[in-house]
């Protein structure tokens, strides 16, 4: 399946995300993955949470016949804003590792806590597979 980023006219080509993205096929809606592993241990520190939390989307995903290109949105839920943003310089590296150059749309929200009390960050996600 591949989906088509939607870039309104005149606007700036956003860096990591993207505005909007239209496809056709069967949706995918990925519940919220932690940094954890199959064992339900977690990864140590924020990077090494979210490049987890994000294999898990893309486990998911593979696990319904998709691939990484089908994922059109993610929606990151981080328990400390501030640590996320000083993240940024290392953050990129690691979601390359897992997402490749594949940006689609993005939402950060910024939580008090997560269900489990030892995540930092909860990652959900929207596939658009083929029919």
């Amino acid at each position: 399946m591949t989906l088509e980023t939607i870039l309104p006219a005149g606007w700036p080509r956003p860096k990591g995300y993207a505005n909007g993205m239209v496809g056709a096929g069967r949706v995918l809606f990925v519940g919220g993955q932690v940094g954890w592993d199959e064992n339900g241990r977690f990864a140590d520190g924020f990077i090494a949470q979210t490049e987890r939390a994000l294999l898990n989307v893309v486990t998911v995903v593979r696990s319904a016949g998709g691939s990484v290109e089908d994922i059109a949105r993610l929606v990151w839920y981080v328990v400390d804003i501030d640590l996320y943003r000083r993240s940024l310089p290392e953050l990129g590296p690691a979601y390359r590792r897992v997402m490749g150059k594949h940006f689609p749309t993005m939402a950060v929200v910024g939580v008090t806590a997560l269900v489990e009390p030892a995540a930092l960050v909860e990652i959900e996600a929207t596939a658009v597979l083929a029919s």
